[in-house]
C-alpha cells in the first residue's frame, strides 16, 4: 500500500486507467475472436463486417496507447490473411 499522500493519488488514478484500458483491451480480444468464428464460418459477407468491426477496435486501442501498434497491425493483418485466403477460396468456388 502507498504511504505517501502523492503514491495515493497515483494508486487511485492507476486503478481508474486500468479499468478503462481493461475494458477497450477486452473489446478488442472479443470481436478478434468473433471475428476468427465469421471466418471459419465460411461466410464472406459477414466477415467482412465482423473483420471491419475487429479491425476499428483494435485501431483504437493502439491509438489509445493499450495495445503497442505493431501488436495492433500483427492482429490486423492476420485477421486479414485469413478473411483473403477465404474470400479467393469463395472466388475460386462459384456459388450453385
Amino acid at each position: 500500500m502507498p504511504i505517501g499522500k502523492s503514491a495515493t493519488k497515483v494508486m487511485r488514478s492507476t486503478v481508474k486507467k486500468k479499468a478503462r484500458n481493461q475494458s477497450l483491451n477486452s473489446l478488442a480480444k472479443t470481436n478478434v475472436v468473433k471475428a476468427e468464428k465469421v471466418i471459419s464460418s465460411g461466410d464472406v459477407e459477414a466477415a467482412k463486417k465482423s473483420v471491419a468491426t475487429a479491425v476499428s477496435i483494435l485501431d483504437r486501442a493502439a491509438e489509445r496507447g493499450i495495445l503497442h501498434a505493431n501488436n495492433a497491425a500483427r492482429r490486423k493483418g492476420r485477421l486479414v490473411k485469413k478473411l483473403n485466403a477465404i474470400a479467393t477460396k469463395a472466388k475460386a468456388t462459384p456459388a450453385k
